[in-house]
């Protein structure tokens, strides 16, 4: 079999019922919560874009995670990269331009993901031990660095282009979740590399008998995936016009539970952006339905927690019967 063949199978079948499942429940989801928050101004387009905003670094980080995730791979230490990112952003800001700013922050997304990927392919460890202790590390330097305090930033420029701007009214959260979720769909269903990942994930052995360089392709979708909390990281302190240690360390359960109820197998070989983002969107629709409902944080916790069982019962079931 080809690998244009195994790709075309693969896109087809990235399990039309999961991703009908992902629509169903948004829309559902959203009827819910219009017919019994009616009074409060759930279902206005303001309260929409400020769920567009509130989400958007974890739209990134779900998208980055989707790639780590198609070829087998789980990645905790992306809450950890956006704190360290957020902060050596932020404290860069305060003494060279925007532009080396941001390649710091995004340098701190690079190097995490290659150590990330060097270790669990050179030790032949889980991803999920290693990318747990580079995840205390990560959160150890992020504390250290500052001595826990937070860093502001009063870079106007700064604070528009990666959080609070608009575009011929337009967020710039949007734009920036728009322009990262085309590109990530392209490379997933219209590059080699995306057909590649899914190969990875749905049989190491056979992909490596049809010459694709595993090892390679783990590594850059671990170097993604990281490089993706690293934007999320910037986009929180442009939001939050500062960082602090912590940032997105509360993010990693709803991140999986974004990308598992959108689609992605979190056993390698099947990926969806689209599905991604709307479960990302979902997770923050039902937190902001819950708030105004009156929940407290710990009940959004814990129906945070349900959905992520859920989604990995559903993704078990399906294993077992494919």
């Amino acid at each position: 079999m080809s690998i244009n063949q195994l790709t075309l199978d693969q896109i087809k079948g990235l399990a039309l019922k999961r991703e009908f499942f992902i629509y169903y429940i948004f829309l559902t989801v959203m009827l819910l919560f219009t017919v019994t928050l009616h009074d409060s101004g759930f279902f206005s387009l303001t309260n929409f874009m400020n769920i567009v905003r509130q989400t958007a670094p974890v739209t990134i980080m779900a998208i980055g995670l989707t790639f780590a995730l198609a070829v087998g791979h789980i990645d905790l230490s992306i809450g950890a990269v956006v704190a360290l990112s957020a902060l050596v952003g932020a404290i860069l800001l305060q003494h060279v331009g925007i532009p080396l700013a941001v390649v710091g922050a995004l340098s701190v997304g690079l190097i995490v993901g290659l150590i990330n990927g060097l270790l669990i392919e050179r030790l032949q460890v889980s991803s999920l031990l290693i990318t747990l202790g580079t995840m205390g590390v990560i959160t150890g330097v992020a504390r250290q660095i500052t001595n826990l305090e937070s860093v502001p930033i009063i870079d106007q420029t700064f604070t528009a282009f990666f959080g609070a701007g608009e575009l011929f009214g337009v967020p710039s959260l949007l734009i920036w979740t728009l322009v990262i979720a085309v590109i990530a769909y392209v490379v997933l269903t219209k590059l080699s590399f995306g057909r590649h990942l899914l190969a990875v994930g749905g049989s190491p052995k056979a992909a490596l008998a049809m010459g694709i360089k595993v090892t390679r392709i783990r590594l850059y979708a671990l170097v993604i995936s990281s490089l993706a909390a690293a934007l999320a990281g910037l986009l929180y302190a442009g939001r939050l016009h500062g960082a602090r240690y912590t940032l997105g360390e509360a993010d990693l359960l709803t991140v999986i539970a974004a990308v598992a109820i959108g689609g992605t197998s979190l056993f390698g070989g099947r990926a969806c952006i689209i599905g991604a983002i709307l479960g990302s969107w979902l997770m923050g629709m039902i937190n902001n339905g819950l708030i105004l409902s009156g929940f407290s944080t710990n009940e959004q916790m814990i129906a945070r927690g349900v959905i992520l069982v859920i989604a990995v019962a559903i993704g078990v079931k399906e294993l077992k019967n494919g």
